[in-house]
C-alpha cells in the first residue's frame, strides 16, 4: 500500500457513502429479542462483484448469490442469522430465491438484482413466515442511520459489530467506501473467509470494480485465520452506486490504484475485526513474513503460521516458544532455507539463522501478555513479504463451539 495514500477514517459502515440505506430486525428467525435479519439497498442500480467460498459444501444462498451476480449487477442484499440454510436441499434453495423475491416484491426491484446470504446452525428450515414478515419489517425501516442496525443483525457467536468507512478524492470528487462485516469462528483463508458487504458511491466500471475486490480480498480476507475450519456460507459482495459523481473509474485509469489500496485499507480493517474477536480470543496475532522469494510465498508462509494450534496456543499460554513458529513456517510448503531464518516477538529477537540466541525471558512475556502480539519471520531468501492475521486458542473456544447448536 502505498505511503502516500490519502483517505480519511469516518463514522459508519455500509451506509456512509451516498444512496445506500440499511436496516436491521428482530425477526426471531431462532432466538428471540436479537437483532437477526438484515437488509442493504442501494437507491440506484450499482456495479457489483462478489467472492464466495470454496467449500464443496455450499449453502443455498451461496448458490443463488452466485447466479445473481453473474450479470455484474445488484442493488439489494438481504441477511438472516441463526440459520445458515446450508445442506437443506431443494427447500433450502426455494427459501433462498424465495428470500430474494420478498426483497424485489418490498423493494420494487428485480430479484436478478438481490444478494441473500445466510448465517448459523447448518442443517435446519429457515422459518419463511417470520423471514416474510421481518423483511417486509426491514423494508419500511430503512435508513442512511440503519446501518450500525444492519451490522449488528448479522452477527453470530461475534462479540461486537465491524464497520468501517473511509472517504478520499477520486477525479476531483469525494467518494466513500463503507463496509460491515461478521466472523468470529469457521474462519480460514480460501476466497472468502466470513460475510462482509461493501458499498461505494464511487462510480467503477464493473470489470475494475472485480479485479480490485480480488485483489484487495486476497490480501485482507484471505490472510486471516481463527481455527483452520471454513464454512459453507462465506461471501465477501461489493457495490458500486456512482453515486460520488467521478467519472468511471477504468483499470487504466491512474487513479485506479488509490481506489484499490483504500479498498485494501477497508478491507484489511474489517479483517483485522474478525481475527480480534475470534471465538475465545484473548489477543490479535499478526504475522510478518520478509525476505521471501515471492509475496504469494510471504502470505502462505505467515497464514500457516497464524494458522497454527500449536503458534495460538503458545500465544494464548504467552510460552515464548519461537521453535512452532518455524515448524509452521517449514510446513507451509514454500521453500526456504531453515538456517538463513530469524524470529522476532514484536522488537524481541528469538532466533538467528534457524537457531537459538539468548533472549530476555520476561521481556517476552510482557510481549506476548499484550492484547496485540506480532510475530515478524525473515526468511532472508528474497525481497518479498506478507502479512497474516489470527488469534490466541483460549479454553473458551471449546466451551462456545461445544455447544453452538444447542
Amino acid at each position: 500500500m502505498s505511503e502516500q495514500l490519502k483517505y480519511t477514517v469516518i463514522p459508519g459502515g455500509v451506509t456512509a457513502p451516498q444512496g445506500f440505506q440499511a436496516a436491521g430486525i428482530v425477526a426471531e428467525v431462532r432466538k428471540k429479542g436479537c437483532r437477526d435479519l438484515a437488509l442493504l439497498y442501494s437507491e440506484t442500480p450499482a456495479a457489483a462483484a462478489g467472492l464466495f467460498t470454496q467449500n464443496y459444501v455450499k449453502a443455498a444462498p451461496v448458490l443463488v448469490s452466485q447466479e445473481h451476480l453473474a450479470n455484474g449487477s445488484a442493488q439489494a442484499v438481504v441477511v438472516n442469522s441463526g440459520i445458515a440454510n446450508a445442506c437443506t436441499g431443494e427447500q433450502g434453495l426455494a427459501d433462498a430465491k424465495k428470500m430474494a423475491q420478498l426483497t424485489a416484491d418490498a423493494l420494487g426491484i428485480a430479484p436478478e438484482d438481490v444478494i441473500v446470504a445466510s448465517t448459523g446452525v447448518i442443517g435446519e428450515y429457515l422459518p419463511m413466515d417470520k423471514i416474510e414478515k421481518g423483511i417486509k419489517n426491514a423494508a419500511s425501516l430503512l435508513s442512511r442511520d440503519g446501518g450500525m442496525f444492519a451490522a449488528e443483525a448479522i452477527l453470530t457467536t461475534d462479540t461486537n459489530t465491524k464497520e468501517f468507512a473511509v472517504k478520499l478524492n477520486i477525479g476531483g470528487e469525494e467518494v466513500v467506501i463503507g463496509g460491515m462485516a461478521k466472523g468470529s469462528g469457521m474462519i480460514h483463508p480460501n476466497m472468502a473467509t466470513m460475510l462482509a458487504f461493501i458499498t461505494t458511491d464511487a462510480n467503477v466500471e464493473q470489470n475494475a470494480l472485480n479485479q480490485a475486490l480480488r485483489w484487495a480480498v486476497d490480501r485482507s480476507f484471505n490472510s486471516i485465520t481463527v481455527d483452520g475450519d471454513m464454512s459453507t456460507n462465506d461471501m465477501v459482495v461489493m457495490m458500486a452506486n456512482g453515486q460520488g459523481g467521478n467519472n468511471l473509474l477504468t483499470e487504466a485509469d491512474q487513479e485506479f490504484d488509490l481506489f484499490r489500496d483504500v479498498l485494501l485499507l477497508v478491507c484489511t480493517e474489517l479483517a483485522k475485526m474478525i481475527a480480534r474477536d475470534g471465538e475465545g480470543a484473548t489477543k490479535l496475532l499478526e504475522v510478518q513474513v520478509k525476505g521471501a522469494a515471492s509475496e504469494q510465498e510471504a502470505r502462505i508462509i505467515a497464514r500457516e503460521i497464524a494458522g497454527s494450534s500449536l503458534v495460538k496456543t503458545a500465544i494464548h499460554g504467552e510460552d515464548a516458544n519461537w521453535g512452532r513458529v518455524l515448524s509452521a513456517a517449514g510446513a507451509a510448503g514454500a521453500p526456504f532455507e531453515p538456517d538463513t531464518v530469524d524470529v522476532y516477538l514484536g522488537d524481541l529477537q528469538v532466533a538467528a539463522q534457524g537457531k537459538a540466541v539468548p533472549f530476555d525471558e520476561e521481556k517476552a512475556k510482557s510481549i506476548l501478555k499484550e492484547s496485540e502480539v506480532t510475530i515478524t519471520v525473515d526468511l532472508h531468501n528474497g525481497v518479498a513479504s506478507g502479512i497474516a492475521w489470527g488469534c490466541d486458542l483460549s479454553f473458551d473456544y471449546v466451551r462456545i463451539n461445544a455447544h453452538y447448536r444447542t
